[in-house]
């Protein structure tokens, strides 16, 4: 119930009638911005502390600087897949371009098969109590021996001489014998094996399937080769440990892959195939050209043509040779069991071959929708980002997986067995594509460090999927974007919240933290800080100034500011460094006439009115009953003329005085006190911690209604409570605040009035 306290009066200019609406609940003492402490605590101060000084290197304005440089991996690579064994063997050529200023006197690589050795910190560290072992999948990795992680048999220089190396968990250090200087290029060779993880029993982010009815196996390989870290003018050389959840920061460069797998397999990968007069058929590779061309996915491999190669197996070997420009890492997809499908998609200048790879066990929500989505996903990124310059697109579907690398994506969604399948199924095959395959975009072409900021590709990508998918269905039940869907979330325990601006290992709420707040936040940018057409010209910029290449948050914030011309650093502080959360109380409302200024008497009525009110005093009552009598009472002599005068009535003098303030006024002035508006005093308190702007809807006594937007920056001299006066023409007979959940406010119970 809303409590109404009543005062009302006819007034002149200088006094007003007021109506007072007030919430009981919500009292709050005077705030006083003063501290004791010197330490700026203000919301709008600029992000100076947080973020890097700008340098020669990256600049104040968010784009690359005149120095700006990134280093170069080429990769030669051989493997062969042993499908009897599981294990992979093979053997890479590196070559490195040290763009840097400084001298190298050692190169790191990545070695993150080694995760899952034994002996691992992945699973040293890993905690939880016995309770959180509820099912026997969990108990089987809990017992699980699987000997995994890299065998490194030699690493050799250009000349095949030894060089020394040393393995420090999932990095490896080659040491050079002269330092490699800046400007320069060295190359080694690496030589190894591992063995390949049953996803199903062991996890993993690759690795593969096997269908035990047909003894036949589904291979999706990624980390397979030792990568190199990347060094730059951030971190130096990246070579934080790989713990799992911290994904990949890596070089860009050029890859030629061969691929032996038994003969029968079809091979999807990073990159063009050299080789297809070799691998395929007449018949597919015709079909392939008329992919190229067609308004609707073409059958490579048919569903008939899988069914065969599962049931005759074939026991030779070949090789698929593939070649990737210019991607920062690589991965491939093998199996006699794909049905393989394509569809040339334009965009800009360049004819993308978007595919599908997929087992009959994905069909018939694969071969139904998988390239359409993979087409709808390129063609909607390149949009609000860059146009796709890759030649290809890949889906490949894999059991509960959903992962990504450069062209080419591990994608899950099931049917049953029957084939029959769920909405929620349906919807989460066509989100995860939507997903992985946008990845292509963040990081794989806009390329961040994911091994220290998650959010950077998770979050942003996130955010274009939620685009897409309403891009796809209108009404798409999309999981992410909207603000309302990360309030309860913000809303929650601080103490398991982190910052967005956290290291990947050490987030709490892996979800919510890397993929649902940074795409809340960069939509409420989009849809109520900036506006659409203004955050998508910003956030587009972002995309050009960094493709192919490693920008660093610091280049996002300024960036989007850059080109924008709007001062966002209370939003990136309160969004993104902090943990509070948005809760913007509408705490009173009090409303206000003000009088046509000729009428004295009202100033007088006035008064009296005050001085009636204030009767009601504690001291008044106690007065009465304390003091005996007054002076004035005991000497009656003491009273003159005055005390018989109506001091509440206006004098002649008072009428002529008023008369003539009013002839002062301009036409305009007295315009305003002639038109009756209705003022309204509305006070509001930030409860959440996050300044966030005013979105008001006001409902009049006829039924219409008036939206009003503040810009945030109404908090930037008092961050805990304001008030603000508004006027309309009508009587107002509700007030909401956040109407269209615009904010993510965690609280809508003190959102509205009455």
């Amino acid at each position: 119930m809303v409590s109404r306290l009543i005062y009302s009066c006819r007034v002149n200019l200088k006094h007003i009638i007021f109506i007072i609406f007030y919430l009981p609940s919500f009292l709050w003492a005077q705030y006083s911005p003063t501290r004791a402490e010197h330490y700026n605590h203000n919301p709008f101060r600029q992000l100076y502390e947080e973020l890097p000084t700008p340098n020669v290197y990256r600049t104040a304005s968010g784009a690359p600087g005149h120095q700006y440089y990134q280093q170069k991996a080429d990769y030669e690579i051989s493997i062969d897949l042993d499908e009897t064994s599981q294990v992979i063997t093979g053997q890479e050529r590196i070559t490195y371009h040290n763009n840097s200023p400084d001298q190298l006197d050692y190169l790191w690589l990545q070695l993150d098969q080694n995760m899952r050795a034994k002996d691992s910190d992945s699973k040293k560290i890993a905690t939880g109590g016995a309770e959180d072992i509820n099912n026997f999948g969990m108990l089987n990795r809990l017992h699980q021996d699987f000997e995994g992680g890299f065998s490194i048999e030699h690493v050799t220089d250009e000349k095949n001489r030894d060089l020394p190396y040393q393995i420090v968990k999932t990095m490896m250090r080659v040491d050079l014998p002269t330092p490699l200087a800046a400007g320069g290029s060295v190359s080694f060779n690496v030589r190894w094996w591992y063995r390949i993880n049953n996803r199903e029993e062991v996890g993993g982010r690759s690795g593969y399937e096997y269908f035990e009815d047909e003894d036949n196996y589904l291979y999706t390989i990624a980390q397979f080769f030792p990568r190199m870290c990347v060094y730059n003018d951030v971190e130096g050389w990246q070579h934080k440990q790989f713990l799992g959840r911290g994904e990949f920061a890596l070089p860009f460069g050029d890859y030629k892959v061969k691929i032996t797998v038994p003969e029968d397999h079809i091979v999807g990968a990073t990159g063009v195939l050299q080789n297809s007069g070799e691998v395929l058929t007449a018949t597919q590779r015709q079909r392939f050209r008329e992919a190229a061309k067609a308004a609707a996915p073409v059958m490579i491999v048919t569903p008939e043509e899988a069914k065969e190669a599962e049931k005759n197996k074939k026991t030779g070997k070949k090789t698929w040779v593939f070649y990737a420009e210019n991607v920062r890492d690589f991965a491939w997809c093998s199996s006699r069991k794909f049905i393989w499908d394509a569809q040339g998609v334009k965009i800009g200048n360049n004819t993308v071959m978007c595919m599908s790879y997929y087992p009959k066990e994905g069909n018939p929500l694969w071969e139904r929708y998988s390239t359409k989505v993979v087409a709808h996903t390129i063609r909607t990124y390149s949009k609000f980002t860059i146009d796709y310059p890759y030649p290809v697109a890949i889906s490949v579907h894999s059991k509960n997986i959903g992962m990504e690398y450069p062209m080419i994506s591990f994608n899950g969604g099931r049917p049953e067995p029957d084939g029959t399948y769920s909405e929620r199924t349906k919807y989460g095959m066509i989100s995860v594509i939507i997903h992985e395959v946008g990845h292509n975009f963040f990081p794989m072409i806009i390329n961040s460090d994911e091994r220290q900021w998650s959010w950077m590709d998770e979050g942003l990508n996130t955010f274009v999927q939620y685009l897409t998918e309403k891009e796809w269905d209108r009404d798409y039940p999309s999981r992410r974007g909207p603000a309302w869907k990360i309030a309860d979330y913000m809303g929650g325990d601080k103490s398991r919240i982190s910052p967005i601006m956290t290291n990947s290992e050490s987030i709490f709420q892996f979800g919510n933290n890397a993929y649902g707040k940074p795409a809340t936040a960069m939509n409420i940018l989009r849809e109520t800080i900036l506006g659409r057409e203004l955050f998508d010209q910003a956030f587009k910029t972002y995309c050009e100034r960094w493709a192919f290449k490693h920008p660093t948050p610091a280049d996002l914030f300024r960036t989007i500011e850059d080109a924008s011309a709007v001062d966002l650093d209370w939003f990136w502080r309160g969004w993104f460094f902090t943990n509070q959360h948005v809760d913007i109380s509408l705490d009173r409302v009090r409303r206000f006439e003000i009088s046509n200024g000729a009428d004295p008497q009202a100033e007088m009525d006035f008064k009296k009115q005050q001085e009636e009110y204030g009767q009601h005093h504690i001291g008044v009552a106690r007065n009465k009953r304390d003091i005996v009598s007054t002076k004035i009472e005991e000497d009656p002599e003491l009273r003159d003329f005055y005390d018989n005068w109506d001091r509440y009535e206006a004098t002649p003098a008072d009428r002529k005085k008023a008369d003539a303030y009013r002839e002062s006024l301009s036409d305009k002035e007295k315009s305003i006190l002639d038109a009756g508006y209705n003022y309204y005093e509305l006070s509001f308190s930030n409860a959440g911690g996050i300044p966030m702007p005013l979105i008001l809807e006001f409902t009049f006594k006829d039924g219409s209604k008036e939206v009003q937007r503040i810009p945030a920056e109404i908090w930037k001299l008092d961050q805990k409570e304001i008030s603000k006066v508004f006027f309309f023409n009508q009587e107002l007979t509700r007030v909401e605040l956040d109407p269209f959940l615009e904010t993510a406010d965690v609280d809508l119970n003190n959102n509205s009035w009455p």
